[in-house]
């Protein structure tokens, strides 16, 4: 079953900014990758949307263009050509389109240096970006419990932004509403628990979906090191996904145990 040119621009993609998932589409099954490559392309286009530009307007002018796309997708009409979008229209069904647009606009957060308004406002964000991601992964994937596919999602958001959080400070955002030990070892507990929650309900994810998870393996080696250590947040210290999960990923798909 052999690619076209754009699944192949996509799976590029989703390898040079992504490598985390990436890795996990590449031990799924080749029917999943048509779906999670173009996925998982669009959600790296529209994550580093807001740090191309120093000026604010075109960043809003980038989300945008992906909304408009999403909206095309959820009215049915003709989806504009694009090496990315055009695979994703071919996937992606009208309800998911809506939640790809509740996605793109929670990334308008990554445009401008406020803090969260709240701790709600920052667990929606995580939500809204990573879990709506899972979640459109896995249904169009197979059959799953949405609320065990969300948990999974938050852990593996957090995960992923805890790493990013050095980042983020460098160019002046403000990550996180408690950055003290203390706040930081708090959410990544929270984080664990979910994700024991999600584990603990495997059965409730098909065979088929559980590639739309592969990647969430990491995560609880990276939440255990901030719950730990919520220094190694701020210095950088963190497991890396990949380098850290070597074997851990052939376990998941020879168990099933994502």
């Amino acid at each position: 079953m052999s690619f076209d040119e754009d699944l192949k621009a996509c799976a590029s993609l989703v390898e040079r900014a992504d490598p985390w998932r990436f890795r996990a589409v590449m031990a799924a099954p080749v029917a999943a990758r048509r779906v999670l490559f173009p996925l998982y392309a669009f959600n790296v286009e529209v994550a580093r949307a807001p740090w191309v530009t120093q000026e604010p307007m075109i960043a809003e002018m980038r989300l945008q263009w992906w909304r408009d796309i999403a909206e095309e997708i959820a009215k049915g009409a003709p989806v504009r050509r694009h090496e990315v979008a055009t695979p994703l229209a071919s996937v992606l069904s009208v309800e998911n389109a809506d939640l790809l647009d509740e996605l793109i606009a929670a990334r308008r957060w990554d445009i401008y240096k406020d803090a969260f308004e709240s701790q709600a406002h920052f667990e929606r964000y995580i939500d809204q970006t990573t879990g709506n991601l899972a979640w459109i992964a896995a249904n169009t994937l197979g059959c799953a419990d949405e609320q065990t596919v969300r948990h999974a999602a938050f852990a593996s958001g957090v995960a992923a932004w805890f790493r990013a959080i050095p980042e983020l400070e460098a160019r002046g955002r403000i990550p996180l509403l408690d950055g003290t030990a203390a706040g930081v070892a708090k959410l990544a507990d929270a984080a664990l628990a979910r994700l024991a929650q999600a584990c603990a309900n495997r059965s409730g994810v098909d065979r088929a979906a559980r590639p739309a998870l592969l990647h969430v393996g990491p995560a609880r080696k990276i939440l255990l090191a901030a719950a730990g250590d919520p220094g190694a947040v701020i210095d950088g210290r963190l497991p890396h996904p990949v380098d850290s999960d070597r074997f851990g990923l052939a376990y998941r798909v020879l168990t099933g145990r994502w």
